[in-house]
């Protein structure tokens, strides 16, 4: 019986280094690895902070995220293995779902309007939006002219306001066919335009706003703020789900940071960063 005792003991010490020497060589195999995460401009900040944080949890691996590609460049990086990863503000177009990648939706952040600081408004209501973008209403209360930051029908952010409503819709229509309009090409111009140009009128996505550190009024909508005690408002109506586009069969490291995102520090870093759980 103390034999049987005995060798039990030494078989489990043995079963131990075992699990342990394989963590260590896994580790090693992916020491030196970079993981290369690309796409919708509006999701970047947040994911930087995500990816200093997954960093200093594994040494020897290194994150990059790339400047702004859109959702459309984020979406082929990804098909093409140029990234890892794709940041997507979207659903998948038809033409998109025959890559067969794969979709995890991760976060929320409001859709919000807003404005250059100092202009002295602090609610925008949706008959104004349509009256701005129409061009019926051209300046602020203190006087300053109107000036709308406008994004490509097909942008992300763009098709989020269009679906408040068809009205909304035609007015961005009719903005867009104007020969002086401004036109921002990606979430960070929008949001370089909208905070040095005077009476400035834009939207963009508020965990933007938060992990850039951006200098820019953002306007309750109907009355209805979109944080509330500093964090996100359950009661806010417009949103933006930001998804993760990967391969169908992923990486270890790529699926370690997606469990990462999805893990409580994750999760308490998208907070934060103005997102709300999906």
């Amino acid at each position: 019986m103390r034999y049987s005792k005995s060798l039990n003991k030494q078989l489990w010490i043995v079963f131990l280094c075992l699990m342990l020497v394989g963590t260590v060589f896994h580790n090693i195999s992916l020491a030196g690895e970079t993981l290369k995460i690309g796409g919708a401009g509006s999701a970047l900040g947040s994911m930087k902070s995500l990816a200093a944080a997954f960093e200093a949890s594994r040494p020897g691996i290194k994150v990059t995220v790339l400047p702004s590609l859109g959702s459309i460049g984020g979406i082929k990086a990804v098909s093409k293995g140029a990234i890892d990863i794709g940041l997507v503000g979207r659903p998948l177009t038809k033409n998109e779902l025959k890559l067969k990648l794969t979709l995890i939706e991760y976060a929320k952040t409001p859709l919000v309007f807003v404005t250059k600081k100092n202009i002295g408004v602090s609610n925008i209501t949706t008959q104004e939006i349509i009256r701005i973008f129409n061009g019926e209403m051209q300046t602020w209360p203190n006087g300053e002219r109107i000036r709308p930051i406008l994004r490509q029908p097909a942008e992300s952010n763009a098709i989020t306001v269009r679906e408040i409503s068809s009205a909304v819709s035609n007015a961005m229509d009719i903005a867009m066919s104007r020969p002086w309009r401004v036109v921002a090409l990606t979430d960070q111009e929008t949001a370089d335009l909208v905070e040095k140009t005077h009476g400035s009128f834009g939207f963009c996505t508020l965990t933007q706003i938060i992990a850039e550190n951006r200098h820019m009024t953002i306007l309750a909508y109907n009355s209805i703020p979109p944080m509330l005690n500093n964090r996100v408002n359950a009661e806010y109506p417009i949103s933006k789900n930001h998804a993760m586009a990967i391969k169908a069969h992923p990486s270890t490291l790529v699926q370690q940071f997606i469990d990462f995102v999805k893990s409580p520090e994750g999760r308490k870093i998208l907070e934060k960063t103005g997102n709300a759980q999906i």
